[in-house]
């Protein structure tokens, strides 16, 4: 059987390939699935992605599977991990965090104002896989950069550093990695003038860094030899496909449950009134991780804050739940239970990810501010990832979202719609879009049936 494209998520315990036909046609497919453990351990992960394609010739029937295009994701060992360095920490800082972010990257490491020894030492023990330097506005202050960017590639670390600083820096910036032997990248400032975000030029050079350099895991090698298309991250491929279909449908935002983290994605422009209130800018699309809200590797940190007695209330075999929880639950006690544990990572990761409203007293009186990210205009609340595509109770689950409404928060409304990615192909879909955007809209609509 020939097919299309094949898309596979390399992830730090499961690896999937999904197959797509007809891709080039009015009507392209999703027609099948497969998965095996990922085999990091092994000292490989293509013997993982080798189960997986056996997996997908089985569920499929087929004893041969060939295909013109492979195209993957990975979050394998540890993902994309980076370090951000920069001036002001709620300036050029963030700006670079939420470029990060959005990349797809976990972010090890943030510094503001001139790098210490302490720093240096840090860097050293994280050996992130790209390093970050931003600071000063376009034409404004230099030597914050300029000085971390030196102290960096004196210690010849062999890491990528991408530049998004002052471009008054560009051209000592390249002196000092050429006398130093560092692989630099130059992207435009993430910061150019006060209160003016452009984060999408790095976020693409992180992916294009992460494809060209980071391919880390054991046997990842191997896999690009499998491959014939990009490798980006897995949460960076999410967003390329929430922001794909924001651009059809309206605002919206994305929840993507796992067993170790929550990641939200929100692609928005907030709403004019906001806008007009807000402290500081927000990047249109904004990404947030919360590496405490796992529902199974970090289920002890939910618990906690939910409450072990309010859990009692509801489960009285709440400690036998807690020692037996499995990645797939599969009685329906164990399925209530991690029903109500996602529904506390979703709404603690919305609280988390959104915005809101300040009172600032002076001495002309109350004036009203806002600050963070502005979902009031969010039309679609969706729903990927393991736990909101399978659970039962999904779609309650999603729809507390919009019945938020707590406090100041600028939280969605309850008009919002609610959609699942039943198919639980957005990733695939996000890396898809990169080389057929039309066909992975169509994939997305389907999956999420509209």
């Amino acid at each position: 059987m020939r097919i299309s494209v094949l898309v596979a998520e390399i992830g730090s315990t499961t690896t999937v390939v999904n197959a797509f036909d007809r891709i080039t046609s009015p009507c392209p497919e999703f027609i099948g699935q497969g998965q095996a453990p990922t085999s990091v351990l092994d000292g490989d992960v293509t013997v993982g992605l080798r189960g997986a394609l056996e997996d997908l010739k089985n569920n499929l029937g087929e004893a041969e599977l060939l295909w013109d295009e492979f195209l993957a994701t990975s979050s394998a060992a540890g993902g994309l991990r980076m370090t951000v360095h920069g001036l002001v920490y709620d300036m050029t800082v963030r700006a670079s965090r939420e470029a990060a972010l959005g990349a797809g990257a976990i972010i090890k490491h943030v510094t503001a104002g001139k790098l210490r020894r302490t720093d240096l030492k840090k860097l050293e023990e994280i050996r992130p896989n790209i390093i970050l330097i931003a600071g000063g506005v376009d034409y404004g202050e230099r030597e914050t950069a300029l000085h971390n960017f030196e102290m960096i590639a004196s210690m010849k670390l062999g890491i990528p550093v991408i530049y998004a600083g002052n471009i008054e820096n560009q051209d000592e910036v390249r002196l000092i990695s050429e006398e130093t032997g560092t692989r630099l990248y130059i992207v435009e400032n993430v910061y150019p003038k006060v209160d003016i975000l452009n984060v999408e030029p790095t976020r693409k050079v992180i992916q294009e860094v992460f494809e060209e350099h980071i391919i880390h895991a054991p046997g990842m090698s191997n896999v690009r030899d499998m491959v014939n298309g990009p490798i980006i991250p897995t949460p960076g491929a999410v967003m390329e496909a929430a922001k794909l279909l924001k651009e059809h449908i309206g605002d919206l935002i994305v929840f993507d449950v796992g067993g170790a983290t929550t990641d939200v994605h929100s692609v928005t422009e907030g709403s004019e009134e906001i806008n007009l209130m807000l402290i500081s800018p927000e990047p249109l699309a904004k990404r947030t991780v919360e590496g405490d809200l796992g529902v199974y590797v970090n289920l002890a940190h939910i618990v906690e804050k939910i409450g072990l007695e309010n859990l009692k209330s509801e489960f009285q075999d709440t400690e036998e739940l807690i020692k037996s929880i499995k990645s797939i639950p599969g009685t329906d006690r164990e399925i209530k239970f991690v029903e109500r544990i996602t529904k506390e990572a979703v709404l603690t990761s919305l609280e988390r990810h959104a915005g809101r409203i300040r009172y600032l007293y002076g001495p002309s009186g109350k004036k009203t501010v806002a600050e963070g990210k502005d979902l009031t205009n969010v039309k679609y609340i969706i729903g990927t990832g393991g736990a909101l595509t399978r659970l039962p109770g999904r779609n309650e689950i999603l729809k507390a979202v919009g019945l938020y409404g707590k406090g100041m928060g600028l939280y969605p409304g309850k008009e919002a719609r609610v959609l699942i990615d039943n198919d639980y192909i957005m990733s695939s879909l996000g890396v898809l879009s990169r080389r057929f955007p039309e066909a992975a809209l169509k994939l997305m609509k389907n999956s999420l049936q509209i």
